[in-house]
């Protein structure tokens, strides 16, 4: 059994070359030795290299290191503390058992843009824990990238645009239209509903269709610790733009732009330009690295330096997550945020 890692061994690999010399995206790998991992008790061990690891780099991989869910639940626990519940749902999972979920169950020819996890919320897990308990026969790797580069590859003024405004996000909840207000408030009181926007500065509408939601976030957030500046929104998955042209034609058809199921505006409420969201897109595009799940892998992710998608893939595929260390921003102007930790 590894007893020691050295400090940041056997970087997997870089996007050198895509990204005119900036900032790469790493994975930090750590092997199992000819005695094999005990996974829980080697993380608790190295807690302290492991999260050394992901506020230097942002990703750690451990090889063949977890065989069930109840493993992970251990583990993530081990490192990052208390385990977190999946709340105010955007994408469907299921729960696995304990505080371990299925990753977001889209279909397995669709791509799971670059995102930050719950970036579009006032509250958010700072540590997310994969397993992949099933790889696919082809395809289905998780890329990664670094936040910090996107801030530096994009455009001076967007970013900083984007940086005085923030972003406001829009979401109508419509039978047969993504998720319910039930499933994604896990709920099904409409006065828990209330309560729960109250508390976490989301303003709500009850339409006759169901419910219409709107709240601010930044679009860029600092590192408690490190104090680096990471691109931290979900603007691009928001758009409209994100959507197929001929569904997007279709619902623009049927709706304004505020009661499509998802919208996303600058923080003041004006229009973000497709162009813009291309750039942003290209710019992830650039700065992500994947790397070819092997089975019983543990990836452990800084969801606050980097982030994470999903490529299409054929064959069976399982893959199991749970968050931990609950991250809130505070509104304390009108586009002013501070942490609560």
């Amino acid at each position: 059994m590894q007893t020691e890692p050295t400090a940041y061994p056997a970087v997997l690999g870089e996007c050198s070359g895509r990204s005119e010399g900036t900032a790469h995206t790493r994975v930090i790998v750590y092997e199992p030795g000819p005695a094999g991992l005990r996974t829980t008790r080697w993380a608790a061990e190295h807690r302290s290299h492991l999260i050394d690891a992901l506020d230097h780099c942002g990703a750690v991989l451990v090889r063949r290191a977890v065989d069930q869910a109840e493993t992970l639940d251990r583990v993530a626990a081990c490192v990052g503390g208390e385990l977190l519940d999946y709340t105010e749902r955007s994408t469907p999972r299921s729960r696995v058992g304990g505080h371990v979920y299925t990753s977001t169950e889209y279909p397995a020819a669709q791509t799971i843009a670059q995102h930050n996890e719950n970036a579009y919320a006032r509250s958010y897990p700072r540590w997310l824990f994969f397993a992949a308990l099933e790889t696919a026969t082809t395809g289905g790797e998780t890329p990664l990238a670094d936040s910090r580069a996107l801030v530096r590859r994009l455009p001076r003024e967007l970013v900083d645009r984007f940086r005085a405004k923030g972003v406001r996000y829009s979401r109508t909840y419509r039978e047969g239209m993504g998720l319910t207000w039930q499933e994604a408030f896990q709920t099904r009181d409409p006065r828990e509903v209330e309560r729960y926007c109250g508390a976490h500065g989301i303003d709500l509408e009850w339409t006759a269709d169901g419910l219409r939601t709107r709240q601010h976030g930044p679009a860029l957030v600092a590192d408690p610790r490190s104090g680096e500046e990471s691109w931290f929104n979900q603007a691009h998955l928001f758009h409209s733009s994100n959507l197929p042209p001929d569904v997007r034609e279709s619902l623009a058809e049927l709706y304004a732009e505020e009661d499509m199921p998802r919208a996303a505006h600058y923080g003041d409420g004006t229009t973000i330009p497709d162009e813009e969201m291309d750039l942003v897109r290209a710019a992830y595009d650039a700065c992500s690295f994947a790397f070819p799940w092997e089975r019983g892998d543990l990836l452990l992710v800084n969801n606050l330096l980097v982030s994470h998608g999903r490529r299409p893939y054929t064959g069976s595929r399982r893959t199991l997550v749970a968050m931990a260390e609950k991250i809130s921003t505070r509104r304390t102007g009108p586009e002013a945020y501070v942490f609560d930790l």
